[in-house]
């Protein structure tokens, strides 16, 4: 997998993608975009890879947003595309079988809080800085920041966060619930490891279900999420790794989770 603009390590079963633009504050171009569909695809086949930490590099920005200049002259059909190859990407984001961490150091700005809420749960660091500015530029998010925002805070600040274009500090995103914990610079990468580590350790099938009990019941009635648990409930009891665990238990000794 050649990839010029991110950095993929392993290193157990912790995967971190790093958006690597530095200089440019990790933008976001159609190459970027592309390059995170491929690495995100080999997470999904990856069976040593168990969780997964997405970040940006340097202090300033987790990503400061879209690359405007590639999208100065679009028209109507190339927003489409863009819009179609984001929304693609981070779904496939979203619905990644391991859990993803999004580390926000800086700037998560438009397209780069689309991305981080496209994960499954976000640490701050005490400089991050969260907003949709697109109005401010005559465009509205097109990354799925509309979506994702209301479901994640409520329409109604949502709203005001888009239609404003302010920027949310990071005790304040973590106020709203937007974030789970803020953290300063220095620890951030080294807690998301830690989470990431713990994650790792439990049964990773067990973990996959549990996601898609949360994920995708969310947006059914309460009646209809509860029979999509159960039926979850039920299929892990067919794992080996739920043999193993309850088996763990009783003998007092540490699991030995396999996937399976």
């Amino acid at each position: 997998m050649n990839l010029e603009m991110l950095k993929f390590e392993t290193n157990g079963s912790i995967a971190t993608v790093t958006i690597a633009r530095e200089k440019s504050l990790n933008a976001l171009n159609s190459q970027v975009i592309s390059e995170l569909g491929l690495v995100f695809d080999q997470i999904n086949s990856d069976t040593e890879i168990r969780s997964v930490i997405l970040t940006g590099e340097g202090e300033k920005a987790f990503v400061a947003g879209a690359d405007i200049k590639e999208m100065k002259d679009h028209g109507a059909d190339e927003a489409l595309a863009m819009s179609k190859l984001g929304q693609n990407v981070f779904s496939k984001i979203e619905k990644c079988r391991k859990p993803v961490i999004a580390a926000v150091n800086g700037f998560a700005l438009g397209g780069g809080f689309e991305l981080a809420l496209a994960c499954d749960f976000i640490l701050a660091s005490e400089n991050a800085k969260f907003g949709l500015p697109e109005v401010s530029l005559g465009l509205i998010p097109g990354y799925g920041g509309t979506q994702r925002l209301a479901r994640n805070i409520g329409a109604q600040k949502a709203k005001r966060l888009i239609f404003s274009g302010e920027m949310l500090d990071a005790n304040t995103a973590y106020q709203w619930g937007i974030v789970t914990e803020v953290l300063p610079p220095e620890e951030l990468i080294a807690k998301a490891n830690k989470l990431a580590t713990k994650i790792s350790r439990q049964a990773p099938l067990a973990i996959q279900n549990a996601k898609d009990s949360v994920s995708i019941g969310y947006d059914k009635t309460l009646d209809a999420g509860l029979e999509f648990e159960s039926t979850l409930f039920s299929k892990v009891f067919t794992t080996d790794d739920k043999n193993e665990g309850v088996t763990a238990f009783i003998e007092k000794r540490k699991p030995d989770f396999k996937g399976q």
